[in-house]
């Protein structure tokens, strides 16, 4: 009888604690150290941008950063997906529906343009930004919850990924982030396709 309970309280405890999994994203430029141990992230200042992707579990989930942008703490209270920027560099992103590459060559309309310019504008400028909206500005040594779904794809910046695949019809939720100054040359350049003057941020 003992046996089996220590079982059973072994099996809640496991459960309990797959319960409270934070998955973390770190965009760094350079490397970054990760102690799961003592929550600490220690990022350098080097050069590209790198991913790296960590499990914590816990209720409350503490992190120290030490960053070239200094030391900070972030804590993650909900389940789910984060992203944790030790970049001297603002991150900027949303969820992104990936089509049908051949439709991605569809050309677009000036209308559709100004549009999506505005939007890029809003993003840079961190106007109607909010998780219910799907978008987000995330400042260096910061953090965000950006989802609860451990399946969804998380696309740091300089990546050229164009698609996704469907998994059992359903299309993927994808998540698209850039550096703010991908951003504004990103407006730059689809200012130029409309003829307009090109907006200083």
């Amino acid at each position: 009888m003992k046996s089996i309970i220590s079982c059973l309280t072994a099996i809640l405890l496991l459960a309990s604690c797959s319960s409270d999994q934070k998955r973390v994203v770190i965009f760094s430029k350079g490397s970054v150290d990760v102690n799961t141990d003592t929550k600490t992230i220690k990022a350098t200042d080097g050069a590209g941008h790198e991913d790296k992707t960590v499990d914590f579990v816990g209720k409350n989930v503490e992190l120290t950063l030490n960053t070239p942008s200094g030391e900070a703490k972030v804590t993650l209270t909900e389940n789910g997906y984060y992203i944790v920027n030790v970049k001297n560099d603002t991150i900027i992103g949303s969820q992104v529906n990936y089509t049908d590459p051949q439709l991605s060559n569809q050309v677009i309309t000036q209308e559709a343009l100004r549009f999506k310019i505005d939007s890029l504008h809003n993003l840079v400028n961190n106007k109607n930004v909010s998780k219910a909206n799907r978008n987000f500005y995330i400042l260096p040594n910061s953090t965000a919850h950006i989802t609860d779904n451990f399946e969804a794809i998380i696309v740091g910046p300089f990546h050229n990924m164009r698609s996704a695949e469907s998994k059992d019809g359903k299309a993927p939720e994808v998540y698209r982030f850039y550096s703010i100054k991908e951003i504004r040359e990103t407006i730059a350049r689809l200012e130029g396709m409309t003829g307009g003057k090109k907006t200083e941020e």
